[in-house]
C-alpha cells in the first residue's frame, strides 16, 4: 500500500537558521545588532507580543533596502542540506513549507530553494513607506491555522504532517501533528518532540524522520 503524501512544515528562526533569526541578520546589515538583541530579549520574556515586536523592529529598520535583505538572507547561518532535503521530499511526492513569524519579504525567498509554500508575517514592502499592519503579524496559533489551510490546499491530512522547530512559537504545532522534530531546540519543546536533533545539517535531522517513518 502506498504511503500518503506528507507535508513537512519548517520553522525558520533558530531552526533552518541555526543560532540566529531573520530579524537578527537584517539588523546586523544595518549595524543594529544591540538594538534587535534587546527586542529579542523582550519577546522571549513575553514582554513583547509578536505584533509589538514587529512595530518596534519596523522603527529600527527605517533605512532598510532590498540590498540589505538580500545580504541578510545570503549571509545567514543556514543549516547545511536544506536544498537536498527539500528536493528529496519533492521527488518522493511530498510537500515542504515554511511557516515563520518573521517578515514575509525574507521568508518568501525560500521559495527559490524548493519550498512549495513560504508563509511569514505580512509586512509593508521594502523600502518602507507604510507602517506595520498588526493584524498581518503571525502568532504561534497562526502556524496551526496555516498548516490546516495548506493541508486543505494540497490534499494532505493533518495526521500526515511533520513539523520542525526549535522554540515556544513551535509548541502549538508540535502538539498538533503526529511527528515533530526539535532542531537545536530550547526547553519549550521538551516532551513534545518525536525526534531531537542537535547539529548543523538538515539531512541528519530528516534522516530521523525517514528512519522512524
Amino acid at each position: 500500500m502506498m504511503r500518503p503524501r506528507r507535508l513537512h512544515l519548517f520553522d525558520l528562526d533558530g531552526t533552518l537558521i541555526r543560532g540566529s533569526a531573520a530579524a537578527v541578520e537584517i539588523s546586523r546589515q544595518l549595524g543594529l545588532s544591540a538594538e534587535i538583541a534587546e527586542l529579542e530579549r523582550g519577546f522571549l520574556a513575553r514582554d513583547l507580543t509578536p505584533d509589538e515586536f514587529a512595530v518596534r523592529a519596523r522603527e529600527l529598520w527605517s533605512e532598510l533596502t532590498l540590498d540589505h535583505v538580500a545580504a541578510a538572507f545570503d549571509g545567514a547561518p543556514w543549516l547545511e542540506g536544506i536544498h537536498e532535503v527539500w528536493a528529496e521530499i519533492r521527488a518522493g511526492g511530498g510537500y515542504c513549507a515554511v511557516i515563520s513569524l518573521s517578515p514575509d519579504f525574507f521568508v518568501e525567498r525560500l521559495l527559490d530553494w524548493g519550498a512549495h509554500a513560504a508563509h511569514g508575517s505580512r509586512w509593508p514592502a521594502v523600502p518602507f513607506t507604510q507602517p506595520v499592519n498588526r493584524e498581518g503579524i503571525l502568532t504561534a496559533s497562526a502556524k496551526v491555522k496555516i498548516a490546516n489551510r495548506l493541508c486543505a490546499e494540497l490534499g494532505v491530512e493533518l495526521d500526515e504532517c511533520v513539523a520542525y522547530g526549535d522554540s515556544m512559537s513551535d509548541a502549538e504545532i508540535f502538539a498538533t501533528v503526529p511527528v515533530a522534530v526539535a532542531i537545536n531546540a530550547d526547553h519549550h519543546l521538551s516532551g513534545l518532540a518525536t525526534h531531537t536533533y542537535t547539529g548543523g545539517d538538515l539531512r541528519e535531522a530528516y534522516e530521523l524522520v525517514r528512519a522512524g517513518r
